[in-house]
């Protein structure tokens, strides 16, 4: 007896695929956006949808659920580091002092991301909330060269490193959500 979940895909048309390319909301019609920030806009807005995506449809215990001991991620977890990730982004660029953590100590991202949906919405609000707030402060930036904050990142670097940690991120998510409830695809 297997207690994993079987593979499955709602594509029909490529079985690798999380949806059908027409039922995607990341695919667009038309070429690419113009320019560099653009681009990378894009770019990042992909993955944080895929972000999303990987959640959909599942309950508070699912997405909480750990991936392997003794890891503490989850997708839940997931969701509330990244909005700790954008706030300290937001300190990145900020000649201010810092923002608190949101959620405390170290790890309390993930140690926090118990099966409770008051826990589920206040992340989904918090990731809303501090995404908003540096595509805010970055969108201030004409040129990506530009070096701010006490550390003097270049604007560029921020938003490629931003697209990084989506893109590790969501590479986490396609297993996490495989193992919940066997569902694969990009």
């Amino acid at each position: 007896m297997n207690d994993q979940p079987a593979r499955w895909t709602r594509a029909t048309v490529y079985p690798d695929m999380w949806a059908d390319p027409e039922d995607d909301p990341r695919n667009k019609d038309g070429s690419g956006p113009d320019g560099e920030f653009a681009t990378l806009e894009d770019f990042l807005t992909g993955y944080r949808m895929t972000l999303r995506m990987k959640c959909e449809g599942l309950d508070p215990e699912q997405l909480a659920r750990r991936s392997v001991p003794p890891s503490t991620m989850s997708l839940l977890g997931l969701v509330r580091h990244l909005a700790e990730v954008e706030r300290d982004w937001r300190n990145w660029i900020s000649d201010g002092d810092p923002l608190p953590k949101l959620y405390g100590e170290r790890d309390a991202d993930f140690d926090g991301a118990v099966a409770e949906q008051a826990v589920v919405d206040a992340a989904y609000v918090d990731l809303e909330r501090e995404q908003a707030a540096v595509d805010a402060a970055l969108a201030e930036y004409a040129d990506l060269g530009e070096r701010v904050g006490k550390d003097k990142i270049a604007i560029r670097e921020l938003m490629v490193h931003r697209i990084e940690e989506y893109a590790r991120h969501c590479g986490h998510a396609d297993l996490l959500r495989e193992c919940v409830d066997g569902r694969v695809g990009q």
